[in-house]
């Protein structure tokens, strides 16, 4: 009986050695996200090199995020008792700490690989570990996948990606995303949302006088500061309120474009520069102006001098040469930035940012990821415009990309992300209309919040059975609020263009909040932080409603501005005056 029984004990631990070795917990996988179809716009090129290396980041979870977003509200909504009370990045930091088993796991699973974790950094206040100069060989056996070459057919840009990644059953609930993986949008869709429009440029080549009137025919700094009241204002110029702009895919702010623009068209501000941050090697050449950068940088600054403006130019484009298997950047632009800013230990209370992807082309996990991170920006006390995109409800054949090929309006990330403020376009002056293609609709990924379910459902009902099926109603409309966004005077090379898209009214707006920061800080206030709580609330009255116009795409007329907000121009285009006065 005791033989037999030793036996037994020993078949037993036996199986259990088979059933459960390190190979099997690291081995069992489920996909974490995987593409139907190559992403629009690209092919594939060839297999990527085994020995190439990259820098592989993970987004851990969140144990605390429901009290981080119930935070940002708390500190962001008029009347609550916390409204202004800002988070430092010490207290971030404790609501963004991972599970205490999360770090052990995540080792031991690329111990299990032969992966060397040594050369790890994590975030002082995020929730993102990257591991650098991972191979191709290590990566693809860690996240069970095939990594890939894809070029894309228009700009010839490659991009090294995966279809799919998987992760071991054991790691769900301790890591969210994993990048690079499954994001291609960086070297296409992530442009900027602007275009120069050659024909503006002879059309008011003649026009000398700048008042509001002339923003129905091109736009200056004047005629901003008249149409939206910011004319009688002048900032204390705290170096405490800093305006930030966010630039990506090598697109560089010329000082001297600025220097030329100001002693044209704002001469008392002729003096005034910007700092540039480089973030990730971005560039900084000055013999290379980008017509998106001078665009957001010069009316940024001319609207909201003498306030200090910051220009962070972010590297990652292209991500990868196929003469070099020498470590690289991942390409993960709206990562890198945001990591950088929010390890800050103080950070620009107003932001902009002029550049989205189709939302579809975001890996959902990817999308909250980038979400919640700009959630962190706002509850550290930051106001984030984002322009809403200049395809109307969707540009291209809007085919969705799920493998069902149904069509259906394709809305723009970030702009819907429910924690920034989504800036929309308008045209024309007496009255303002929308802009044809100004970006708007409604997130697929993210629901409704609260602080717009009023807004939204009155524009519901006004639409009635009108675009049924093409958008997701339950879903976060966007934009928010909306600016002037066709013929702004951009000197680029020291040559003046017209310049269009929502890239030019996200600024605008943004010049506008760094004024009201500016406003509250020089009275002993906090700055206002995440908006949109304040603007669908006690500061609605501070908009001017655009009632007419919408946003055609997709082969249909897209969505119709009203009365009240919509979603081609939001809750309409601000008056400083009046928001100085609610705020």
């Amino acid at each position: 009986m005791l033989l037999l029984g030793l036996g037994v004990s020993a078949l037993h631990l036996t199986a259990l050695a088979a059933a459960s070795p390190l190979s099997k917990r690291w081995n069992e996988r489920s996909v974490k996200h995987a593409w139907e179809t190559i992403p629009k716009g690209f092919e594939y090129h060839a297999p990527a090199p085994a020995d190439y290396t990259f820098d592989l980041r993970l987004g851990l979870a969140q144990p605390h995020l429901e009290t981080l977003i119930s935070k940002l509200y708390e500190v962001s909504t008029p009347n609550h008792a916390s409204y202004g009370q800002h988070l430092s990045k010490g207290e971030m930091s404790e609501l963004t700490r991972p599970h205490d088993d999360t770090l052990p796991l995540v080792q031991d699973w690329f111990d299990y690989h032969g992966i060397d974790m040594s050369n790890m950094k994590k975030s002082a206040a995020t929730n993102f570990v990257t591991v650098y100069n991972v191979t191709i060989a290590q990566a693809e056996k860690l996240l069970g996948t095939k990594y890939n070459v894809y070029r894309h057919t228009q700009t010839g840009d490659n991009v090294v990606r995966t279809m799919s990644y998987s992760l071991p059953t054991d790691l769900f609930g301790h890591v969210d995303v994993v990048a690079p993986t499954t994001y291609f949008g960086t070297t296409r869709a992530m442009r900027a949302t602007s275009f120069l429009q050659p024909e503006a440029d002879e059309k008011n080549a003649n026009i000398d006088v700048e008042s509001a009137a002339t923003c129905g025919s091109r736009v200056t700094p004047s005629c901003l500061q008249s149409l939206y009241s910011t004319a009688g204002y002048t900032p204390s110029a705290d170096t405490t309120s800093v305006l930030g702009v966010a630039g990506y895919l090598d697109e560089y702010a010329n000082e001297e474009d600025l220097t030329t623009f100001l002693g044209k068209y704002l001469p008392d501000a002729s003096n005034a520069t910007f700092e540039t941050v480089q973030v990730n090697d971005g560039g900084n050449d000055q013999n290379d102006p980008g017509v998106e950068a001078n665009l957001d940088i010069q009316y940024t600054v001319s609207l909201s001098y003498p306030i200090p403006n910051v220009y962070y130019s972010t590297g990652g484009s292209p991500p990868f040469d196929e003469d070099s298997n020498t470590p690289t950047n991942t390409n993960e632009p709206y990562l890198d930035w945001l990591n950088y800013i929010l390890d800050q230990d103080s950070i620009p209370q107003t932001f902009t940012t002029s550049y989205g992807d189709d939302e579809q082309s975001v890996p959902q996990d990817y999308a909250e990821a980038v979400c919640n991170l700009l959630a962190q920006l706002g509850t550290r006390g930051a106001s984030i415009m984002f322009s809403s995109g200049d395809f109307g409800v969707g540009g291209g054949d809007c085919v969705n990309n799920d493998g069902s090929n149904d069509i259906a309006f394709q809305p723009i990330f970030p702009a819907t992300c429910p924690y920034v403020t989504a800036v929309g376009g308008t045209t024309g002056v007496s009255p303002e209309t929308a802009v044809d293609f100004s970006g708007g609709g409604f997130s697929r990924y993210f629901a409704r919040p609260d602080y717009q379910a009023d807004a939204v459902s009155g524009y519901l009902d006004f639409l009635g059975d009108t675009n049924q099926g093409l958008y997701n109603e339950s879903g976060r409309g966007f934009p928010d609020v909306a600016a002037q966004g066709s013929g702004f005077q951009v000197v680029i090379g020291g040559v003046t263009n017209s310049v269009g898209g929502t890239s030019a009214s996200s600024p605008t707006v943004a010049g506008i909040v760094a004024l009201l920061n500016d406003y509250k800080i020089s009275n002993g206030e906090s700055p206002l932080g995440f908006l949109n709580p304040l603007i669908y609330s006690t500061a609605v009255d501070g908009f001017n409603d655009i009632t007419s116009g919408n946003n055609p795409g997709c082969d249909t007329d897209g969505f119709e501005a009203t009365t009240g907000w919509d979603p081609v121009t939001g809750l309409g285009t601000p008056d400083f005056a009046k928001l100085q006065a609610l705020v």
